[in-house]
């Protein structure tokens, strides 16, 4: 098997081409690929596949072998890659994910490879039940939710996978490993979720740290970036247009208030290739 090695922001991937499906062995071929020590290493193994819906069609693999509906690190480097490797001379594609459907791609190309990649992510799923969550209602803004008798508030928002934004002083200091997986199978969170601890400060620019349902902690995270700045103009914290600022680097977010869409605007970068 040939397989490139990618990363959007430090978010690494194993990305494959020319497979027809996803194989039936995909969880364990993720386990074994993704592992740091004795495998590749990587956050998830993508797959970019044929597509009826759209020019291509992209399945992730999380390192623990399960699957995420979307993410928006992978589609930047599934973007660059097809384009990179002569799969398309468009610049403009379209990419079917799992969970948020048919998603529009734009690429800035400069000396014949993809610097940039601007992914309309769709409109955010709000409804708690939806997200899903176990609160009914119609938005989940800074609802209460205790962990080992520590209190915290988060905001809901699903980009085609769930996520939890929660506001915190320190955002780049803050434990992961302590409340990262106790928030990700909290029993609020009937399919898990993601967890995004955000400080935001100014209207304009915001850190946040994720711990990733699946994947544990990353250096970035396209949706939770996405599901952040929703969410913080949900609270009235930034404007609708905002950086957000990850351990591996900046994400530019828009929320269009025409469209109801999330734009997201970063690179994707291709690191060595090799066979399996």
């Amino acid at each position: 098997m040939n397989f490139t090695k990618m990363h959007g922001l430090g978010n690494d991937f194993i990305v494959v081409a020319g497979e027809q499906s996803l194989p039936a062995n995909a969880a364990e071929l993720a386990e074994s690929f993704c592992n740091r020590f004795f495998g590749i290493g990587a956050d998830g193994l993508v797959y970019i596949l044929p597509s009826e819906k759209a020019d291509f069609r992209m399945r992730i693999i999380n390192s623990d072998g399960s699957e995420a509906e979307q993410c928006g690190n992978a589609i930047r480097c599934v973007a660059k890659y097809v384009y990179d490797n002569g799969l398309t001379n468009q610049k403009e594609i379209t990419v079917e994910t799992l969970g948020a459907g048919v998603q529009k791609v734009q690429l800035t190309v400069e000396g014949g490879n993809v610097q940039t990649v601007r992914v309309d992510m769709g409109e955010p799923i709000l409804s708690g039940l939806q997200v899903p969550t176990t609160v009914d209602a119609d938005r989940v803004i800074e609802h209460p939710i205790e962990v080992d008798g520590r209190e915290f508030t988060f905001t809901a928002v699903s980009m085609g996978n769930p996520h939890c934004v929660i506001y915190v002083d320190d955002a780049v200091g803050f434990d992961l490993e302590s409340w990262g997986p106790k928030l990700e199978t909290h029993p609020m969170f009937p399919r898990k979720i993601n967890v995004e601890f955000v400080t935001v400060n100014s209207r304009s620019q915001a850190d946040m740290r994720v711990w990733e349902r699946g994947a544990g902690p990353t250096l970035a995270c396209g949706t939770g970036a996405c599901a952040t700045l929703v969410a913080s103009v949900l609270t009235g914290a930034t404007d609708r247009t905002a950086t957000i600022s990850l351990k591996g680097g900046d994400l530019l977010i828009e929320w269009d208030e025409n469209d109801n869409h999330v734009y997201m605007t970063g690179p994707a970068a291709e690191v060595f290739r090799g066979e399996w």
